[in-house]
């Protein structure tokens, strides 16, 4: 614990136990003390983040799941409680899509994302609830048969302005995938192509959910009304969260 304080973690306790438990050996406690001293996200170093009550599993090289996206979850539960298909876009680890059809219950769940190692990771996160994952970019990577079927598409689309990268803790700067981070210009290119494909693709009355922030979401609204959606946007001032909900015809 000391090595954890002296590195600055300001929940060096809390952080300790978490590696502890997850250690097989004091030789492996050792060694993961270490790697988190030097700065890799605690979650990669235990291997999880916990998401809405689940242990979502996280390895190098993917998006960690961040408490404040449980928020979009929620709003999609409460938008469509009785969705039968639900597509978590952008799925990095597959943390939406698992939380979703946990709590939806029987659904037909399909993830995807344009990284082979975030595919890996999410697989493993939604095997146990029967969901397919894809490899590709946005809605190439889906098969065909959703068109127009879609219930619930959450898309956590990476939503940091290109310019901004460097200004993120280092934690997500130097241990996660830009790819998953960037999202252009003003951060919202990523955002505008999902909800100009959204409509295509949603079931009669089919919601999309995408989160953003606080300074980006006027344009978000406009680009998920000027693609047709019925749009709306719901703030968790506590979580610091902002999501878009776009409901299609």
């Amino acid at each position: 614990m000391a090595a954890l304080r002296a590195a600055g973690c300001v929940f060096a306790e809390d952080e300790a136990e978490l590696i502890l438990a997850a250690a097989p050996t004091p030789d492996a406690a050792a060694s993961m003390v270490e790697r988190r001293a030097a700065g890799l996200p605690l979650e990669l170093v235990v291997g999880w983040a916990g998401f809405l009550g689940r242990r979502i599993a996280v390895e190098p090289g993917v998006f960690v799941p961040r408490r404040r996206t449980e928020f979009l979850v929620e709003q999609a539960l409460a938008q469509a409680p009785g969705a039968a298909v639900v597509v978590d876009l952008c799925c990095g680890s597959g943390a939406v899509g698992a939380a979703l059809a946990a709590g939806l219950g029987e659904v037909e769940l399909h993830a995807a994302d344009i990284d082979p190692v975030a595919v890996r990771c999410a697989r493993r996160n939604v095997a146990d609830l029967g969901g397919q994952v894809h490899t590709g970019d946005l809605f190439e990577a889906l098969p065909g048969g959703l068109r127009g079927r879609i219930d619930v598409l959450a898309a956590n689309v990476p939503y940091v302005p290109t310019g901004e990268i460097g200004l993120l803790p280092a934690e997500a700067r130097d241990h996660e995938p830009r790819v998953a981070l960037d999202g252009g210009a003003d951060g919202l290119d990523v955002l505008r192509r999902v909800a100009a494909g959204a409509p295509g693709w949603l079931a009669p009355g089919g919601c999309l959910l995408a989160e953003t922030s606080r300074r980006q979401a006027p344009a978000a609204v406009a680009a998920f009304t000027g693609a047709g959606l019925r749009t709306c946007l719901a703030v968790s001032e506590e979580r610091c969260a902002h999501v878009v909900i776009g409901v299609g015809p």
